[in-house]
């Protein structure tokens, strides 16, 4: 009796979802197989959550699941035998467990036709995993122990536009352009917080968000960026670039919105392309800023309408430097949409 009520009280919660992607008898199958460690909502029929269980191993997961939450645990392997049935995932979190490379078993991942997006930050991987599935869209794999990408590895997913690689241990010899091939589609990619010393080669002509802060760079090779027409955001926070590292033209590059050199050893401004918006300099060793040494276009030729010749700076940061108040008069008359400077 007590189980015949309970599979009314279900019936009246899934009542909403009937009607939508998922027919009665996948809903019930569900339910019914969902693992004791874990929660399946039978309004949310396609997720399983398994998060902050204190689970060392993943449990056998129902056939129909989308979404699968599995973070925060203490979880040593991804195994195939518990995803055997799971075909159909979307969306994995095992974010926070104690995966190592060893223990991610050889084609569980690429098995997943179906996956768009994988979490596994904050585990203890030494490498990329491979196979991975060609549907996979979002990889975040920060703060591991990566120190290799395997060779090929990015072959075959066309449809990968965010790769999150940030707080391991990627020396310039892991990251080049054979370990990087196949990331036709990439959009952003986070390298911040690695131990390279150099600006990585091979990303797509795609990339249109490179994060790099919190390396060892100390130069920006000449037309480096002309391999990267729609770079837009830019970041190179807490690295060791200094005047002779950051040739006079290497930021003139018409996509460029956002910029960001805080914390390294510039002495000098450097030339601010056109179309650049957000401009971050602080905590460097500069000294002064001169309107006719940083204006990317004659100053006398700045009027007081607003067209596309006038330069697009609206923030400026550049406190933790040497440079007293106020900010020079031709600086202002050069950046007339200046919203805001930090000094």
């Amino acid at each position: 009796m007590a189980l015949i009520l309970s599979l009314l009280c279900i019936l009246c919660l899934v009542g909403p979802v009937l009607s939508q992607d998922m027919p009665y008898e996948e809903i019930m199958a569900q339910i019914q197989a969902c693992p004791k460690e874990c929660r399946c909502p039978p309004n949310f029929p396609r997720a399983v959550y398994c998060d902050n269980k204190g689970l060392t191993s993943i449990p056998k997961i129902p056939p129909h699941t989308w979404y699968l939450y599995l973070q925060n645990n203490l979880i040593e392997a991804l195994s195939a035998d518990a995803l055997r049935n799971a075909t159909s995932l979307r969306w994995i979190n095992l974010n926070r467990n104690k995966i190592t490379s060893e223990g991610v078993e050889e084609g569980v991942l690429n098995s997943l036709s179906h996956l768009v997006h994988l979490y596994m930050d904050d585990n203890l991987l030494s490498s990329v995993p491979s196979p991975l599935p060609a549907s996979l869209e979002h990889l975040r794999l920060s703060r591991n122990r990566i120190s290799k990408i395997p060779a090929g590895v990015f072959i075959g997913l066309d449809k990968l536009n965010l790769l999150d690689l940030q707080g391991n241990k990627l020396m310039d010899d892991a990251v080049t352009v054979v370990s990087l091939k196949g990331l036709n589609s990439l959009v952003q990619i986070n390298l911040a917080k690695n131990q390279l010393s150099t600006m990585p080669f091979g990303l797509p002509a795609t990339t249109t968000q490179l994060f790099l802060d919190g390396n060892n760079i100390e130069k920006i090779p000449a037309g480096y960026f002309k391999g990267l027409p729609k770079v837009a955001f830019l970041r190179l926070n807490h690295n060791k670039l200094s005047n002779s590292g950051v040739p006079k033209n290497v930021f003139n590059v018409s996509s460029i919105l956002d910029l960001q050199l805080s914390h390294n050893q510039l002495t000098e401004v450097p030339l601010i392309p056109s179309g650049l918006e957000h401009l971050h300099l602080d905590h460097n060793n500069i000294k002064s800023v001169s309107g006719s040494n940083v204006c990317p276009v004659d100053i006398n030729a700045v009027d007081d309408s607003v067209n596309e010749s006038v330069p697009r700076l609206r923030y400026l940061r550049l406190d933790g430097n040497e440079i007293k108040p106020p900010i020079p008069r031709d600086v202002i008359l050069c950046f007339r949409l200046l919203r805001s400077i930090v000094i």
